[in-house]
């Protein structure tokens, strides 16, 4: 299969369905707009069709023209409730924006879809495409394995793999990935400081939450760095802080929230007992209460490593040598495609992005409303993901005749 040359023919086709994609951004787990654009692309296809029932997902089975496996191939189609600032005349003007290249990842898969189709005699097995949304917090890989994700073929998959755009920091068109760790668990840690409200003058008749509140900012920070292995960390950003009406006024309560990284279960399990409990001493300190939860989100995206050394492989041999560069260390970002890999061991592949001739290092980031990326990488995308499930189906039925 010369897959490649034949994604290039696509180009213009992948540039068209990214670029109408981008203007309809939409978000959480009812994409209706975006559902309907993928339907209408994969209508006509040899392929098996079914649509979500509390989301609105798309899951295509191609049957390979071989008796085989199956391998999985996913792509996220949720945007962000991010205000676009590009100035790009495809730009989407409705408050929401495709700040995280998941337009393009619907293409790239929808174009792997297409590519395949045409050579499905020659495949040694099945091909499940997963088209997703919600992943931009809403969990939704979890309600589509929910809803029987991986017995959508008859086979639980062999492998599973997803492409993720970046805008900045990898140049366009080099693909990178890891064995072991590749995204951090998220997590939240939601905290309300409970006191006794007052006036500013006279303190010591109230109960002040506030500096309960800022003494656990600063003390979760301190705790984390005596506590965990800078080989194995973890990161909390408060991102939230809310207290009071008037600067004469103690308030009765104070809150905050903050996003909590991680990269090992190991490391999961510790901080999410531990940041609780300090947060609960604090409190008894300050003779205040306290109610602290700690919300867990996404887990570690967590690639195989046999199954990431051949992805690598696969985008060396098909794209050049060039094309590839290693992953050394996780990202802090978080994915639910790790629910797919904590069931089907696979590999996660970030693609780098950015728009021609900008410096990848001072680029707008994924979810700035300044992100832009590079159509130009759509096509290899698209053959990167068919090479993917076309080589490992092939290579598990040599393994199977061996």
């Amino acid at each position: 299969m010369n897959l490649r040359d034949d994604a290039r023919a696509l180009s213009d086709d992948l540039v068209r369905l990214r670029r109408s994609l981008h203007r309809i951004p939409e978000t959480g787990l009812d994409l209706p707009r975006t559902q309907e654009a993928v339907l209408a692309e994969l209508d006509g296809l040899p392929l098996e069709v079914s649509t979500g029932d509390s989301l609105s997902s798309v899951t295509a089975v191609l049957r390979g023209g071989r008796t085989g496996p199956a391998v999985l191939l996913r792509g996220d189609m949720d945007a962000l409730p991010v205000a676009e600032r590009t100035g790009l005349d495809f730009a989407a003007d409705s408050g929401r924006m495709h700040a995280c290249g998941h337009d393009l990842h619907t293409t790239m898969l929808t174009g792997a879809a297409k590519l395949l189709c045409a050579h499905r005699d020659r495949l040694a097995g099945d091909v499940v495409f997963m088209f997703q949304p919600g992943e931009e917090g809403y969990d939704g890989a979890r309600h589509m394995l929910d809803e029987g994700l991986l017995d959508t073929s008859g086979k639980r998959p062999v492998a599973a793999y997803a492409i993720h755009v970046l805008s900045a920091g990898v140049p366009s068109g080099v693909f990178r990935t890891r064995g072991g760790p590749a995204l951090a668990a998220s997590n939240v840690l939601r905290v309300t400081v409970r006191g006794a409200g007052g006036h500013g003058s006279m303190p010591y008749r109230a109960k002040d939450p506030v500096q309960a509140a800022c003494a656990m900012v600063t003390e979760l920070q301190t705790w984390i760095t005596r506590t965990f292995d800078v080989f194995d960390p973890v990161v909390l950003t408060v991102g939230t802080f809310h207290a009071g009406t008037k600067s004469n006024v103690i308030p009765d309560t104070a809150s905050f929230e903050a996003t909590v990284r991680s990269f090992s279960d190991a490391a999961q399990a510790r901080v999410k007992d531990g940041t609780v409990e300090v947060c609960r001493g604090i409190a008894s300190a300050y003779g205040v209460g306290v109610d602290a939860e700690f919300l867990e989100t996404y887990p570690v995206t967590v690639n195989d490593v046999t199954e990431a050394d051949f992805a690598s492989g696969v985008v060396r041999e098909a794209l050049g040598e060039e094309r590839y560069a290693p992953m050394p260390n996780p990202l802090a970002g978080a994915e639910d495609f790790s629910r797919v890999l904590d069931e089907v061991p696979g590999a996660m592949l970030m693609l780098g992005s950015p728009p021609a001739g900008a410096d990848p290092e001072t680029s707008p980031n994924n979810h700035s409303p300044l992100a832009v990326f590079d159509d130009a990488v759509l096509a290899d995308g698209a053959a990167v993901y068919a090479e993917l499930a076309a080589r490992r189906l092939e290579r598990e039925g040599q393994e199977g005749r061996r």
